[in-house]
């Protein structure tokens, strides 16, 4: 029976990685994956789900106003798929995430997405949140902070390193912008001490 996966965890933890992987996997056995990647994300070429090491892979593009059951669907009856892989899944709108619980559920197969479970303030993405509340299967893949506990969290830095705190949800960047740091390391740097103020 088909599931619903979210892979989750922080910046460079090879979330991307991990989705060519699968994708290869299924591929040398000789079934069809379809890739899904937000036009929102625009690091790489477009159109193509890009890992930090340098593997790559074509894929769908979708916006927020895509319908992904209606896209997966459509892909499925002109040759059968095996398996819908989506990358930066914190992207995906509520409806979106529905859609997917929609592929899994009526057309029996699988869905694997991987993100960001929440932003540069602690939040969560939209995507994330409904993935986290919807998704048969969560699994957090595993990155390191700077003293070498597991990074959950990122902080936004500017081009001097200093902690960003305000500013829009999605503002795309890599190393650049993003450090990946423990959650101790989290509050310390943004908050200003090891626990926040109420």
């Amino acid at each position: 029976m088909a599931k619903l996966f979210f892979y989750y965890s922080s910046m460079n933890a090879g979330k991307s990685t991990a989705l060519l992987q699968s994708s290869y996997n299924y591929r040398e056995r000789g079934m069809r994956t379809c890739l899904l990647v937000p036009a929102i994300d625009d690091r790489y070429a477009p159109g193509t789900v890009t890992s930090r090491i340098g593997l790559s892979e074509e894929a769908e593009v979708f916006d927020t106003n895509t319908d992904l059951y209606t896209l997966v669907s459509t892909g499925h009856a002109t040759g059968k798929l095996s398996c819908v892989m989506v990358d930066e899944a914190q992207f995906l709108t509520r409806d979106q995430v529905l859609s997917l619980c929609r592929v899994v559920d009526a057309l029996d197969l699988p869905v694997l997405c991987y993100g960001l479970r929440t932003d540069f303030r602690g939040e969560p993405f939209e995507g994330s949140l409904y993935l986290l509340a919807w998704a048969d299967n969560l699994r957090e893949i595993k990155a390191i902070c700077h003293c070498g506990r597991k990074a959950t969290m990122v902080l936004r830095v500017d081009q001097a390193g200093e902690i960003i705190r305000e500013g829009a949800q999605v503002e795309i960047g890599g190393n650049d912008r993003y450090v990946s740091v423990c959650r101790r390391h989290f509050m310390a740097k943004f908050f200003g001490s090891a626990k926040p103020s109420a």
